[in-house]
């Protein structure tokens, strides 16, 4: 199931053929993040030029009534996500502390920011890397990019709910297997190829490490635009040094095609943004500038998370007891 939820869309469909697509037989998209094929000026329009490429004709949203599974088949898998967290049946296991979850992230210069019409990205050129907790021994997890889900209101927003509780937003940090494959297309749908660390977001203080992400996206407003910040630090959205208080399971990408074989990080406490810089997210258009809306659409991005999957036969484990 694809998603359930109040909303609108507006469907573009824009084919656009670039030369190095490569097309994985597991996920029947090439999920890369591509480089622009040349130059482009800070809040540039780039149609269609997104870092999850789209299978030619094959569009989806967020709406109401949509359902991913009847366009991309790994949205029907037993182990998707997101899931509902349930503290109390959380499995600890000590074994996660064995070897210390080590972020080694560094400040990313000239970060992308996009709006693809269905969230907000940064993409990152720096080489940052995870290691240690529940991945797959000495391998080396680079990060590649960071995405946000966002509610219209307080009261929704996460994609990830714990203990039925949803948050106002929940960032991902995407990373990929680097010591066993060559990119991050390779690295998708495959065992041990994909992690992800999620982070629930809390209305508070300001965050600061976002300040250089919320001041500019007013000039990336519309879906297509794309602005080049001069530097962000991933590090900043990382809730506490020791990282230890979190939670693992195995699922899937939460966006189509929902492939498999995703070793989730979800980190216990949250973060906080002001009210205000939601209400900047909150601000983004889904549809590209001057787009004819359908009557009673208002062409606002948010509610941008899918509803949350059966847990079915997973044990959910934690760090912490």
């Amino acid at each position: 199931m694809g998603n359930s939820r109040l909303g609108c869309s507006v469907v573009y469909i824009i084919i656009v053929f670039w030369p190095g697509y490569s097309w994985e037989a597991e996920c029947s998209w090439d999920c890369s993040l591509q480089e622009l094929p040349t130059p482009m000026a800070d809040s540039t329009l780039i149609e269609e030029s997104r870092p999850y490429a789209y299978k030619e004709g094959l569009e989806w949203g967020y709406e109401e009534g949509v359902e991913w599974g009847l366009l991309f088949p790994e949205a029907n898998g037993e182990y998707q996500s997101p899931i509902n967290l349930n503290s109390r049946e959380a499995k600890y296991d000590p074994s996660l502390l064995e070897a210390r979850l080590s972020p080694n992230y560094v400040v990313c210069r000239d970060s992308e920011v996009i709006n693809d019409g269905h969230t907000i990205q940064i993409l990152l050129k720096s080489k940052s890397v995870l290691t240690g907790g529940p991945l797959l021994g000495s391998h080396e997890y680079e990060l590649h990019e960071v995405r946000f889900h966002w509610g219209k209101e307080n009261q929704r927003g996460s994609e990830h709910t714990v203990n039925f509780k949803a948050f106002p937003m929940e960032l991902h940090l995407i990373h990929w297997n680097s010591t066993l494959f060559k990119n991050v297309d390779e690295a998708l749908g495959k065992k041990n190829g994909i992690a992800i660390i999620a982070l629930f977001v809390q209305i508070g203080k300001e965050h600061l490490g976002l300040k250089a992400v919320t001041e500019i996206l007013q000039e990336i407003q519309y879906k297509g635009k794309l602005k080049t910040i001069p530097c962000f630090n991933p590090n900043t959205l990382l809730p506490d040094p020791l990282l230890r208080d979190y939670w693992v399971y195995e699922g899937s990408l939460t966006i189509p095609p929902c492939c498999e074989n995703v070793t989730w990080i979800l980190y216990r406490y949250p973060l906080t943004i002001s009210q205000l810089q939601i209400e900047e997210f909150r601000r983004v258009r889904s549809h590209v500038k001057g787009a004819e809306l359908p009557e009673g659409c208002d062409g606002i991005l948010g509610d941008n998370f899918r509803p949350t999957q059966p847990l079915s036969d997973r044990i959910v484990r934690a760090a912490f007891q």
